[in-house]
């Protein structure tokens, strides 16, 4: 990125952290996981039902890599059947206001994509 200078002021920087947080949130699926997680706890299926096109490998790597940075948290269920709940953590509860603030401006200033049903 290129840093020019304000009309009569400093020269403007990159937020880094924005940066970073579009960096990872911005990686395909890994913000509408955690949108859709805010519903509450939820299993491998459902979460797949709930995300039409995404396949089960890119879930599982998505959800692996959210639990590996402290967003989610997994849970394995002891059977008769044994199940896995997916669930956000403190951590990613935290981003609930940032989402839901991005989700309002995009349904406010975005055209809707045709054959997207609900965005996803």
């Amino acid at each position: 990125m290129t840093v020019r200078p304000e009309v009569g002021g400093e020269p403007r920087m990159c937020d880094q952290g924005l940066a970073s947080a579009f960096a990872f949130l911005g990686k395909r699926w890994n913000g509408v996981l955690l949108g859709t997680l805010a519903a509450g706890p939820a299993g491998f299926a459902e979460l797949g039902r709930a995300l039409p096109g995404i396949s089960e490998s890119v879930l599982s790597d998505r959800l692996g890599e959210l639990c590996r940075v402290g967003l989610v948290s997994r849970t394995v269920r002891e059977g008769p059947p044994v199940g896995v709940s997916y669930e956000l953590t403190e951590r990613g509860a935290a981003l609930l206001p940032a989402l839901d603030a991005l989700a309002r401006w995009a349904h406010e200033n975005l055209p809707a994509q045709p054959g997207r049903a609900g965005g996803c």
